[in-house]
């Protein structure tokens, strides 16, 4: 009976304990980042000063840089936003801790809509769900 009790008051107390976790976690994933272009890793990674997770561009499927057309993407991509300060709207967390953020160039073009119009890379339909319009 005093373990039924017991076990009761901790799920009653701790449950919202792991709600307010989750809440931090969703919110980290809502947050906003706004900082200037430190590295370009390939047509759809990058990283931003001050942030120690690389950035994943959302929807973006460009070749890795050491494959075919990759160096272009890399090439494209640098010359898009290198030295630029980008507002990025975190929208994931990938398997391999990068955030997977929607990003903005200082005059409002997704830097995403703009790889894909470019011809360097494509959209990843898979995640996006036709956002940028060429998913068929």
């Amino acid at each position: 009976m005093i373990y039924r009790f017991i076990l009761m008051f901790f799920v009653a107390v701790a449950g919202p304990v792991v709600l307010s976790d989750r809440s931090v976690a969703v919110a980290e994933q809502a947050s906003v980042l706004e900082s200037r272009v430190s590295k370009v890793l390939d047509g759809d990674t990058f990283t931003l000063k001050g942030q120690s997770r690389r950035i994943r561009v959302w929807g973006l499927d460009a070749p890795e840089w050491d494959h075919a057309g990759g160096s272009a993407a890399t090439a494209t991509m640098r010359g898009l936003i290198a030295g630029q300060t980008l507002r990025c709207q975190v929208r994931d967390m990938d398997r391999y801790g990068r955030f997977v953020a929607q990003c903005f160039l200082p005059d409002g073009r997704d830097i995403a809509a703009e790889m894909i119009r470019s011809g360097a890379a494509r959209e990843y339909c898979r995640y996006s769900g036709g956002y940028y319009g060429t998913c068929r």
